[in-house]
């Protein structure tokens, strides 16, 4: 218990830490690209609107060149923005293609790269694909139309790429080395971190088994005072009230203490190979006598060779909760459908039962502890709520499913264990 609860606890902590820096180093990196890509639009846009150069090349007077570079800083987000200096077009590696009635006119002065050829090849190629912007191998183009014909600008990018595979690799690189140590951090300190909820269960689960051990004694004084009571004055209403009372408790405080071994011993389970269906078969003549009382007709489908490997004292308990719980609330001349075969790789119990009233809801919580659909019938019927309980502890415990559904007229019960193949 305490072993799973710890695993759960690292499980949790350790994949709320990795959303988180997914969350942290996909932002971090997207604002890293974008403001790259705004750098190149700027660039771009400046090159196109003059004529493929700067406009310090193109000899306009220095005030246009400063309301030029103001309206790019303008176009961009203010925390992106890219804002050009003097010094740009020296740091700035690109070339230009002009096209005029099929002629292509390149200036590749400014890159080292390419020659004219490839620069005319690289134009020809982009128009016929009929893009105007975008990334051509590590180049980010635009193409505008101009009175001639159109203008080609080519960027290079290669540095800022470079920069961004670099980023990306490291911000990864540092987030994987985070989660480890993390995880060594959490690992060793987890046991801290859960040793007052290990404490409480503990101390919740050995109250249980104290107080069932405790009322044991007492019930077993009641029981034998009311049989000497019945030799000296005879059996009556009173005695018979008293024997089925003690009788409830006992089945009641033995639930409990299954229920708390059950989930102390989670991971020690001791199975063996047996043979599933004539465990059921026997289970279900145990109970015949009850359903004639009742005038109960039953009907069965039993695969009587169908083996499973488990603990057969716990899962013939879980079935007779199942077998108890259907005669319990069937009403008198009513029906209980049974039925065991392979499902896929699953062992399938299910039964069915007709019932005057089916608990709304969730019908999960009928295997809640102290649950009870209604208060008046569970007391007339001796039940407490906690035998569903008990075999779900023992269904989860062998790996297996147990579950409930609405039938017309009635309620199913499902319970799956894995077969022996």
């Amino acid at each position: 218990m305490g072993h799973k609860l710890q695993k759960r606890f690292i499980f949790i902590t350790m994949l709320s830490l990795l959303a988180v820096l997914i969350l942290v180093e996909g932002t971090i990196n997207g604002m890293n690209i974008y403001q790259n890509i705004q750098k190149s639009e700027t660039l771009l846009k400046m090159l196109s609107d003059n004529e493929g150069k700067f406009p310090e090349e193109t000899g306009r007077p220095k005030q246009d060149e400063e309301k030029m570079q103001r309206e790019a800083r303008e176009e961009g987000m203010p925390l992106f923005r890219f804002s050009p200096s003097r010094e740009t077009p020296f740091e700035t590696r690109y070339f230009s293609v002009k096209v005029s009635q099929e002629e292509y006119q390149a200036d590749v002065s400014h890159i080292a790269s390419v020659s004219e050829e490839e620069a005319v090849t690289y134009v020809k190629e982009l128009l016929e694909k009929g893009k105007t912007t975008g990334y051509y191998k590590t180049y980010r183009y635009r193409i505008t139309e101009t009175e001639e014909g159109c203008l080609a600008v080519f960027v290079d990018c290669r540095n800022d790429l470079n920069m961004i595979r670099n980023f990306a690799f490291t911000s990864i690189l540092v987030g994987i080395l985070c989660i480890l140590l993390v995880l060594v951090l959490v690992t060793a300190l987890s046991g801290k971190a859960i040793y007052p909820v290990l404490e409480s269960i503990e101390k919740q689960k050995q109250f249980i088994t104290d107080a069932g051990h405790e009322l044991k004694t007492p019930l077993a004084i009641i029981s034998a005072d009311v049989e000497v009571i019945e030799m000296n004055g005879g059996e009556n209403q009173w005695t018979k009230s008293i024997h089925n009372q003690t009788d409830r408790m006992g089945n009641l405080i033995k639930n409990l203490l299954t229920l708390s071994k059950l989930e102390e011993m989670q991971d020690a389970a001791v199975t063996e190979e047996f043979n599933y269906g004539q465990k059921v078969l026997q289970l279900i003549q145990n109970f015949e006598i009850l359903m004639e009382g009742k005038e109960i007709r039953l009907h069965t489908m039993i695969e009587d060779e169908l083996k499973v490997k488990g603990n057969p004292e716990e899962l013939c308990q879980a079935v007779s909760i199942l077998l108890d719980n259907a005669v319990k609330y069937t009403p008198h001349s009513g029906e209980i459908y049974i039925s065991l075969g392979r499902t896929g790789k699953y062992a399938s119990f299910q039964i069915y039962n007709t019932c005057d009233r089916i608990p709304e809801g969730d019908l999960d919580c009928l295997f809640d502890r102290f649950y009870r659909g209604d208060s008046s019938r569970s007391r007339k019927t001796g039940g407490y709520g906690i035998g569903l309980s008990v075999a779900r502890a023992i269904v989860k415990k062998h790996h297996g499913t147990i579950g409930a559904s609405r039938e017309e007229g009635g309620i199913q019960f499902q319970m799956q264990i894995p077969a022996k193949r």
